[in-house]
């Protein structure tokens, strides 16, 4: 192991990994698999109000699920893990596609929770199944917990994940509540058109219920390359609706430079709400996260156009410094920012 941990280029030094365990979810959103008949109607709608001279083709997409043998084992996902610990990494979060699709996830969450260095276990869930499994999750060391719930209401909700499910989401929040899970963020992508006039609405439940609302700009994440600038609610104008509505008050983040979300507490104490703008406000100078995806590939940045193998290391006879060594390489390399706007990578959203 290296002391000089993972360092880039540019200065900044990896403390976040995000894991993903699974390629399959449960939900068909709209914004990230765009394959359903109904999300094309509303590309196309969206295109054609906007008048664009040159609007996206949407063709049909078959995705395939990777088979299990492609996926990282329990073991070796704990091995990259720990090794990543070795050079610095103290956060990891584990996500999917969605995570708790995979058989035995308290299983890794002890492995996990259980490395030296890792001070933050946290996990972002579609929440779909989340009350059946939050007392074992919360067993094997699980503390935080992020859902992705972006719309309040049954038709519009069905509407973008795909299926009905509002009830079970909300049902997963109560009891994430609950069971002391803390802090309970909730994610919502906002695309201008669709979920847009639930803004305020979304808010008004997190002060309710006292959690996290992290209001997130539309991202180009999608398989069908639908994503369209004029689709995206700008983290500014969000910002002016929630001040409109609410009595916010800036919490201090000069701690935590590298922070993704912009944050307001309820002025009464119950709740927050934060902005995540990569788009129209990037953050990336300050970014010190990294990716593995379900079959062993490391991104460096959400938006890469190449994806690094190292299964073949971990499958073959390299050691831990082997892979340290390769760790500390591939991050040397990470982009000094993001691809929003040019061509990306054509990966499934991961979370």
């Amino acid at each position: 192991m290296t002391a000089a941990g993972l360092r880039d280029s540019h200065g900044r030094v990896m403390k976040d990994l995000r894991v993903s365990i699974t390629d399959r979810c449960n939900f068909r959103c709209l914004y990230c698999l765009p394959e359903t008949e109904e999300a094309a109607r509303f590309y196309r709608a969206k295109f054609d109000a906007l008048r664009n001279p040159k609007p996206v083709a949407l063709t049909p997409i078959r995705y395939e699920w990777k088979p299990k043998e492609h996926l990282l084992t329990y073991e070796e996902i704990e091995r990259l893990v720990r090794i990543a610990a070795g050079l610095g990494v103290e956060k990891v979060r584990v996500t999917g596609g969605e995570p708790l699709l995979r058989h035995g996830v308290p299983e890794l969450l002890v492995k996990l929770a259980a490395i030296a260095g890792i001070r933050d276990l946290a996990m972002t869930t579609n929440g779909f199944l989340f009350a059946r499994h939050a007392e074992a999750l919360r067993a094997a060391g699980l503390r935080r917990v992020s859902f992705s719930m972006d719309s309040l209401d049954p038709v519009n909700f069905k509407k973008m994940t795909g299926r009905e499910g509002l009830a079970e989401v909300l049902a997963g929040i109560a009891q994430a509540k609950q069971l002391g899970f803390s802090p309970v963020k909730v994610n919502a992508v906002v695309i201008r058109g669709l979920n847009d006039h639930e803004i305020e609405a979304l808010a008004a439940f997190a002060r309710e219920h006292d959690l996290s609302l992290r209001f997130i700009e539309f991202m180009p994440l999608d398989s069908g390359h639908a994503w369209q600038k004029e689709m995206v609610v700008s983290g500014r104008e969000i910002l002016g609706r929630l001040r409109a509505r609410f009595d916010l008050v800036p919490v201090d983040q000069s701690g935590n430079p590298a922070e993704t979300a912009r944050r307001w507490a309820f002025a009464d104490g119950r709740g927050e709400v934060g902005i995540i703008a990569p788009v129209t406000e990037p953050f990336c100078g300050h970014c010190n996260r990294l990716r593995l995806t379900a079959d062993g590939k490391l991104r460096t940045c959400l938006f890469s156009v190449e994806e690094h193998d190292l299964k073949p290391l971990l499958r073959g006879d390299a050691t831990d410094d082997d892979i340290a060594a390769e760790l500390v390489g591939l991050v040397a390399h990470k982009e000094a920012g993001h691809r929003i706007g040019r061509p990306i990578s054509s990966s499934r959203r991961a979370r």
